[in-house]
């Protein structure tokens, strides 16, 4: 096989690695890649959301098979245009794609089919919002635009002063654009996050090893919201009990209510959950892999991820077996000074091999040019830094050396990547009050947890 992928982050690098893990695959190209993936793939330059482009590159090179990555084509459409002109894709459908390409719409169905989220309200016109958020005075508040917004469109209000401000920006100012002429005002919950990425042909779901995002720029969660600075895998807080609760309540519920909205999902649906008091919640939907969390999931898949997609588009995902490898992944995240906000670009990264990569660590390059035999910044998450070892520890420890050996200038990277997950597997005593609360919950419904 000949594999297209369209995009050009570490989500893209990390699946173009794993495929070409694969027998099956001859011949790897990317559009438009970036630094790193131009070592492993033949790179184009065609924008991930120029789909006329896209489709006229498929057109000239003939692959076996296009993988949509990135959010944003998926919501346009692109595997429409592909699989209108007879290639064969992964990804979902623009019909499919919205659970992610609007917010409105994932928390209506969710409401319709009775899968568990938090409290909401949807609103156009800031004053009629900042009303609401007047009347409950209840805070931190959540506050998401409707569309897509780079991973940054939520926000948590921890006052009244913040929540207003945040409704006016986004209606008003239209902050994100027309993604948040419409903003859902949420409750807030509490618990562990958990990110499950799934592979599913509409039929048949297979939840991916489970992972913990950091989304916060700076050390213990401080700081704006990121794309995502660091990833572990599995999540210690994803036990068996919750797992199974989830496929029932959530995962298998989810895939059911989007084919009765005749919108079949096919592809990597990710959920993002949060484990409350109250059992498992949804968060929010990824129409997609997501990123970082792909940079430790795909590593610890024990199967042939060309099969996976092959089986998906064929609608016969339940005959291809998948495991998942023993121990932990771990990523930590590099990023340019200044990052979310304002940062520069054209930096000389010192450390990286002629592969882009250090030894004892697989480097994923999200945000790198490669010219002249260097490596440069050209993004705002540049590296992400990706270990594997039988305990959490042993992995993150290798993450941290190999960061060691990684160096630009106004580098910024967390040195806290991992650390809720190491006090979850360690019972420390700042996690004792949500682990009462657990008790409690599993006492009144009979659900047992691993110990």
């Amino acid at each position: 096989m000949n594999i297209l992928v369209v995009g050009s982050g570490g989500r893209e690098h990390a699946i173009i690695m794993k495929l070409a893990e694969s027998e099956k695959v001859d011949k790897l190209y990317c559009t438009p890649g970036n630094g790193g993936i131009s070592r492993y793939a033949e790179c184009f330059d065609v924008g991930a959301t120029d789909i006329e482009g896209v489709v006229a590159l498929a057109k000239k090179l003939a692959p076996d098979m296009v993988v949509v990555a990135p959010d944003d084509p998926l919501v346009l459409g692109m595997v429409d245009a592909l699989q209108a002109e007879g290639f064969r894709t992964f990804g979902p459908k623009k019909n499919a794609a919205i659970i992610e390409g609007s917010k409105v719409f994932s928390k209506e169905l969710m409401k319709k089919y009775g899968i568990p989220t938090a409290g909401y309200e949807v609103f156009s016109d800031s004053e009629s919002a900042v009303k609401y958020i007047k009347e409950q005075n209840t805070y931190p508040t959540v506050i998401k635009a409707d569309g897509l917004a780079l991973g940054k469109g939520v926000i948590l209000a921890q006052n009244e002063e913040e929540a207003v401000s945040a409704v006016k920006s986004m209606i008003d100012d239209r902050q994100f654009g027309e993604s948040s002429s419409t903003v859902v005002i949420e409750e807030y919950l509490t618990g562990p996050e958990v990110s499950v990425l799934s592979f599913t042909d509409g039929k048949t779901v297979v939840p991916m090893i489970s992972s913990m995002d950091h989304k916060r720029a700076y050390d213990n969660d401080e700081g704006l919201n990121t794309g995502g600075m660091g990833t572990v895998a599995p999540n210690p807080y994803y036990t068996e009990a919750v797992a199974k609760e989830c496929m029932e309540k959530i995962f298998l519920p989810t895939i059911n209510a989007m084919n009765a909205e005749g919108r079949t999902f096919e592809g990597c649906l990710y959920f993002g959950l949060m484990i409350t008091p109250k059992g498992p919640m949804v968060i929010e939907y990824n129409c997609r892999f997501g990123d970082p969390e792909t940079q430790v999931v795909l590593p610890m898949l024990d199967g042939d991820l060309a099969e996976i997609f092959e089986a998906i588009y064929e609608h016969r995902l339940s005959e291809v077996p998948i495991k998942w490898k023993s121990g932990y992944c771990t990523c930590v995240v590099m990023a340019s000074g200044g990052y979310p906000v304002k940062y520069e670009k054209g930096l000389e990264i010192n450390g990286l091999d002629e592969k882009g990569q250090v030894e004892n660590a697989f480097v994923y390059h999200a945000g790198t040019k490669f010219k002249d035999g260097t490596f440069t910044t050209n993004g705002g998450r540049v590296l992400g830094v990706t270990c594997n070892a039988l305990t959490l520890q042993g992995a993150l420890d290798k993450s941290y050396d190999a960061v060691k050996k990684i160096t630009w200038k106004d580098e910024h990277h967390r040195k806290d990547i991992g650390a809720r997950a190491l006090k979850a597997l360690n019972n420390d005593p700042l996690d004792l009050e949500y682990k009462q609360d657990m008790e409690d919950y599993i006492e009144e419904n009979g659900v047992y947890l691993r110990q």
